[in-house]
């Protein structure tokens, strides 16, 4: 939990800055942490008649009483502001409390500018501490945040002070019925902003966290993947339209080497390797989380890959595969499903899926071996693509059936 700043003030003459009257000047020196500031009241007097011990003037004399009068007054005024840009969650600076000292009202901290900076660094960190898609997940996330609050606000961004429960379920009701957003998609947009509230709490800036009550938890998705014999049905499927066999063989390409989207689409042929022993690779870095990951290349995906080495795309962009957007290739995805006859909902993240079931973990290939070839950081992460099929279960517990198989009713 953040400290309130410590506030020390105190009020001196200069003595070395005697004016023409030989009268001094009185000063008020405010610090907070290590920063300081020093500004003059407009009040003087003689020199012989300042206390040093009380901060005031000596006498009950009519100057004395009206001096030291704008001095209790305007000790008062600063534990005042001080107190007010604390509660306000302002970043207290010295210069800042002696701008609002003077009628100078410091600039609100808003919760949009302070994303966009967060962003800013993000982006600088790319290859170091961030993958792009990580930055462009942040960068998205602002983008409905702005929307919100144009449309909710009528404004361009909110103070910090307005950053509380209700923002919090307002905006979690826009993702989910103006975006159309899904559980699971709105959870993580809020969690992008309970990272930039976090850091706004850690320096003092809010006083209070708006997510102490909201609980930010995924659902469980059962997504979809090929069984072998699906798998085979859209590879033995010669089809009318080039566009159509063309995201097939995109697909399948996913199927065999695990890619997602975002990688199939910036291979190219300097992500190739070929050892001594003639076995072929695919070394690339994920575009989500830049790990390494390295596939090696099946016969399906070298067919694949000869077929597609001239395609005058692929010669154009140094690419090794003509991928279409995303929503062009998951539209025509479906019309192959229909084709082949097959209901489940198709999308180029299924092949995923589908490398990491039916391809591997049902042909016996260890879960550390796929984790590595998915390019994910831990096994814990491949465990959520390891729905083994029923064959493969059935085909395990068959190794125990022997040994359970005794007749009960023999027993006495």
């Amino acid at each position: 939990m953040s400290t309130k700043p410590k506030l020390n003030f105190l009020f001196y003459i200069k003595r070395t800055k005697l004016l023409k009257n030989g009268e001094a000047p009185i000063h008020v020196k405010i610090r907070i942490g290590w920063q300081k500031v020093d500004f003059g009241i407009l009040k003087s007097v003689k020199p012989d008649l300042w206390d040093v011990k009380t901060k005031e003037i000596i006498g009950n004399s009519e100057l004395a009483k009206e001096i030291n009068g704008e001095i209790l007054k305007l000790s008062e005024q600063i534990k005042y502001h001080f107190n007010f840009m604390n509660k306000k969650g302002y970043e207290i600076t010295a210069v800042g409390l002696k701008n609002a000292i003077l009628g100078i009202q410091p600039e609100e901290k808003k919760f949009i500018a302070i994303f966009e900076e967060h962003n800013t660094l993000v982006k600088k960190l790319i290859g170091r501490d961030f993958a792009p898609a990580t930055h462009q997940r942040y960068q998205t996330c602002v983008s409905h945040l702005r929307n919100y609050i144009n449309l909710k606000y009528n404004t361009k961004d909110l103070p910090l002070g307005r950053i509380d429960p209700y923002f919090i379920t307002g905006f979690e009701m826009y993702l989910k019925i103006q975006r159309s957003c899904s559980h699971n998609t709105t959870v993580r947009y809020l969690r992008n902003i309970r990272k930039i509230v976090k850091l706004c709490f850690a320096n003092g800036w809010i006083k209070q966290d708006p997510f102490v009550y909201i609980k930010l938890k995924l659902k469980t998705v059962n997504t979809e993947f090929l069984s072998e014999e699906e798998l085979n049905t859209i590879n033995g499927k010669n089809f009318k339209f080039e566009r159509l066999q063309q995201v097939a063989d995109v697909f399948l390409f996913a199927c065999f080497t695990g890619y997602a989207y975002s990688d199939l689409k910036l291979l190219t042929i300097d992500n190739l390797v070929k050892e001594e022993n003639g076995q072929e690779w695919i070394h690339a870095r994920r575009q989500k989380t830049d790990m390494l990951s390295h596939v090696p290349i099946l016969p399906i995906v070298r067919n694949i890959l000869d077929k597609y080495k001239n395609h005058d795309y692929c010669l154009k962009h140094n690419v090794l595969l003509p991928v279409l957007s995303n929503q062009k290739l998951n539209a025509y995805l479906k019309e192959i499903a229909d084709i082949c006859g097959i209901t489940k909902n198709i999308t180029c993240h299924v092949a995923r899926h589908t490398f990491a079931t039916t391809v591997t973990l049902n042909n016996d290939i260890p879960i550390e071996s796929v984790s590595k070839m998915l390019g994910h950081s831990s096994i814990s992460m491949t465990q959520n693509y390891a729905k083994l099929l029923d064959k493969k279960v059935g085909f395990d517990m068959n190794k125990i059936r022997e040994k359970y198989s005794f007749d009960r009713t023999c027993i006495s």
